[in-house]
């Protein structure tokens, strides 16, 4: 069971509307590597992880991944906040904006709505947090870019936040593996 608090996970600070840098985020809301498919990833993954412990690690990073999703989307709304039409075409978001309005809509930089495509569940535990492990540095690597794509300080200081917790589920990841291969190295007797 989740407790959810009406707050975000960090405080998101937008320093100056930037539809460019908007934009690109929309790698890390809708994108193949983004938040949303890290959440639904590791909550799918988790019925099949041979053990409660890696059970709650995939229901714990996964219910985290949520709160990424509502501070990334709070970044998007923010740094479009009152953007005109003709703003939203001259920054490469036109198409979207004739699609989805001023809404913030799960979608890739190329304006690719998010697809169940992005993620996978194989019931094979090292497969999927191999995965996994995988997926948390594509997107520390997504939003180091960010950042150097970004000269907003306030908007940098969230960005480094969630940087920093795809370091921390990476690691939690490893040590999922580990427990998952102690646990099938043994005999299991029954």
């Amino acid at each position: 069971m989740w407790i959810y608090e009406k707050k975000l996970q960090y405080p998101v600070r937008v320093g100056k509307k930037d539809l460019r840098i908007a934009k690109f985020l929309l790698t890390q809301y809708g994108g193949p590597d983004g938040e949303l498919s890290a959440a639904i990833r590791y909550l799918t993954q988790r019925y099949t992880m041979p053990t409660k412990v890696t059970q709650a690690i995939l229901n714990d990073i996964g219910t985290e991944e949520m709160a990424h999703l509502e501070m990334i989307a709070t970044m998007f709304y923010r740094l479009t906040e009152n953007a005109t039409p003709q703003q939203l075409e001259t920054a490469g978001l036109g198409a979207y904006y004739a699609v989805h309005g001023q809404a913030v809509f799960p979608a890739a930089p190329s304006g690719e709505p998010w697809t169940a495509a992005y993620i996978q569940a194989t019931s094979d535990p090292v497969a999927d947090l191999h995965e996994d492990m995988a997926a948390e540095q594509k997107a520390r690597a997504a939003y180091e870019r960010l950042l150097r794509l970004s000269d907003d300080p306030d908007l940098m200081e969230g960005l480094k936040f969630l940087r920093e917790r795809e370091i921390v589920h990476f690691q939690r990841f490893g040590e999922a593996l580990d427990l998952v291969q102690e646990h099938l190295d043994h005999r299991h007797v029954f």
